[in-house]
């Protein structure tokens, strides 16, 4: 039976000449050895070989005996043998266990074998799986579906400009954003865009405003006789917006497609709407933007489209007569011309440009795609008060001088900064309406006509209903009781009655009379804004001395040979003014580390240009020399080292005192 069982190669194994135990055991490595890396009995009488390195090729030889073999035949019985003659021998072992490492107890190897190395690649192991990658995914493209960095979540789509580069024409890669001819720059791909299309802006990066202002409360932590460097400057909001006006005032359009007129170029779209409306002017208006050739100082243009004109004497005549008005309360009218670099026969009006300003309408009625989610907000009673003294100083004028405004509606009063507006459509209906052939309305029918509509847009702030559906006016007036006090109803109800028969017309200086208490109550807090933007003002003028000094001291400084002397700034009085440069700058604790206290800079340069009395002690480096010296003494020294600089140079210092 063993016979058919085992192969001749198996049966010369196993029926071999047996060998003694002694050599066996001398032979044979210690299990302790296998299992806990040592044998407690190797010196009390263990046979066992406990020599690992000895035991390398019997071991193997012990690993062939004790452990499966794959090439080892699989067992079958002998009912099935005659079935199973002459067939190819068929390994029950599945193709995995081909790779399984052998198991080897602990201790035997620290070296992983080339058995164990192949076993270890075929287990699975995750950090080793490839990510699955779409082919049609491009690699590059490193934002998420919402729109935002994977990278950084806080994305910025101003600092990325760089990777539009390639998808745009050239000309919009590199342009100058203050450059006054951008006809060369526009190239092709100012035909994309219509003349009156979305107004695409420009690739420019607007300021960093966070490098200025402070981003929390900054004086919790100081006591009451400390200051913090925000103390010596303008308050933050009123940098801010100053900076972001400045920033809409040189701000250009390279690729608009609007033409350059005759003194007039860089021009940029003012409107919200590409859409054409012609309700106000009985023509389709548009405002820009421009700089003026010559001055240099920015415009904004009104442009009639589609205007011919037929009496040349109606915009002269009209021109002269309101660039005589100049009021707080008035954009100023500076010019009127024709032209036709638009396509058409057009009339531009020149006024002043007020960055950043948007009309009563878009402020306090804004659009659907801004008013979704938001409910309309009552105006408060002092804005609207506010805003009835403002439009009333400006109607005083404007009657005063025999003219009517004719441009009460909330679509032309802008608001300029907080709470403060200004009528900014003067003059154009005056040329308008001379143009036409027929009767004209007397001046007094036209100001009388000014106090209705004046009435209707504080009636229509108040109800905050356009003016244009306000039909139920008494309705509208009763309204306002519960709202507001009596005096701003019966003040708004006095512009909008008409004049009774046999009385005087009503005038503006009539109604100015009657809010007597509410104009001295808007002239304080003009006042109090006009001290608190004056000591805005004087910080800033401080900090202009002392920009001036800096810059004064730093071309003294450090400067090699002047005029033969070698070290020219480390001799005579530059070495002292060196010694101010680090008592100001350069001073340390007991500690040695340094002390950055913005106050001490600041009073330092303060009292160097003010030339005071007080005595300062200036040490060198080494502290082997000591100056006691008066800042009149430094201040003298200063001056003398920079007109020697002065009297050297070829062009002088302009600007520097």
């Amino acid at each position: 039976m063993s016979a058919t069982r085992y192969s001749g190669s198996d049966l010369r194994r196993q029926v071999g000449s047996p060998r003694s135990k002694g050599r066996e055991n001398k032979e044979t490595l210690c299990r302790n050895v296998l299992i806990y890396g040592h044998c407690k009995y190797e010196d009390q009488g263990c046979t066992f070989n406990h020599d690992l390195s000895k035991n390398s090729s019997p071991q193997a030889d012990f690993a062939s005996k004790k452990t499966f073999n794959v090439d080892s035949p699989s067992f079958t019985p002998s009912g099935q043998q005659a079935q199973q003659k002459g067939m190819a021998k068929k390994s029950t072992f599945s193709s995995q266990a081909a790779s399984a490492a052998p198991f080897t107890p602990r201790g035997v190897s620290t070296a992983p074998t080339v058995a164990q190395a192949a076993a270890e690649s075929s287990l699975f192991n995750p950090a080793a799986i490839r990510e699955f990658t779409p082919q049609t995914y491009d690699l590059g493209n490193t934002h998420a579906g919402n729109g935002m960095s994977q990278d950084n979540l806080f994305h910025d789509p101003f600092t990325s400009i760089a990777a539009l580069g390639p998808a745009l024409p050239p000309a919009a890669q590199q342009y100058n954003p203050y450059a006054n001819d951008h006809n060369a720059l526009a190239g092709s791909g100012a035909a994309f865009y219509s003349q009156h299309g979305a107004f695409p802006a420009g690739l420019t990066q607007p300021p960093l405003y966070h490098f200025y202002t402070p981003s929390d409360s900054y004086r919790q932590d100081l006591q009451q006789w400390q200051r913090s460097t925000y103390d010596f400057f303008m308050p933050k909001n009123v940098r801010e917006t100053i900076q972001k006006k400045m920033y809409a005032t040189q701000q250009v359009m390279p690729t608009s497609g609007l033409p350059q007129l005759d003194r007039w170029h860089s021009l940029v779209p003012l409107d919200n709407s590409n859409r054409k409306n012609a309700s106000s002017f009985e023509y389709p208006s548009w405002m820009y933007k421009a700089q003026n050739s010559k001055t240099g100082r920015h415009y904004a243009l009104r442009r009639l489209e589609g205007y011919k004109l037929q009496n040349l004497k109606a915009i002269t005549s009209s021109v002269e007569e309101w660039r005589k008005i100049k009021n707080a309360g008035i954009v100023r009218v500076h010019d009127a011309f024709t032209t036709r670099e638009f396509g058409d026969s057009s009339l531009i009006f020149v006024y002043d440009y007020h960055p950043l300003s948007v009309t009563l309408q878009d402020h306090h009625f804004p659009g659907p795609h801004n008013a979704r989610f938001r409910t309309p907000s009552l105006v408060p009673e002092t804005v609207l008060w506010g805003y009835m003294c403002q439009i009333a100083n400006a109607l005083k004028v404007i009657h005063s001088a025999n003219l009517a405004a004719r441009c009460l509606e909330l679509s032309k009063i802008i608001l300029t900064d907080k709470n403060r507006i200004r009528l900014a459509a003067c003059l154009i209906k005056d040329v308008v309406a001379r143009d036409k052939s027929g009767p004209q309305p007397t001046i007094a029918e036209l100001q009388q006509e000014d106090l209705n509509k004046f009435g209707r847009v504080i009636l229509s702030l108040a109800t905050h209903t356009l003016p244009a559906l306000l039909s139920n006016i008494p309705a509208a007036l009763e309204s306002l009781t519960a709202k507001y006090s009596n005096n701003l109803k019966d003040a708004v109800a006095w512009l909008m009655s008409p004049s009774r028969p046999g009385e005087m017309p009503k005038s503006i200086e009539n109604f100015i009379g009657g809010i007597a208490t509410q104009m001295t109550e808007f002239f304080d807090m003009a006042l109090r804004d006009d001290d608190e933007k004056g000591g805005c003002l004087a910080m800033e003028v401080e900090n202009g001395r002392v920009a001036r000094n800096l810059m004064k001291l730093a071309t003294v400084l450090e400067r090699g040979d002047l005029g033969g002397v070698p070290n020219w700034s480390e001799t005579g009085d530059r070495y002292q003014l060196k010694l101010f440069r680090d008592y100001v700058f350069h001073q340390v604790d007991a500690d040695g580390k340094p002390r950055l206290s913005m106050g001490h800079i600041l009073t330092c340069l303060s009292k160097l240009d003010a030339g005071t009395e007080e005595i300062v002690t200036l040490t060198s480096r080494d502290n082997e020399t000591v100056f006691l010296v008066r800042y009149r003494e430094l201040r003298t020294m200063f001056d003398r080292a920079f007109n020697e600089l002065k009297s050297v140079s070829k062009d002088g210092a302009p600007g520097a005192d």
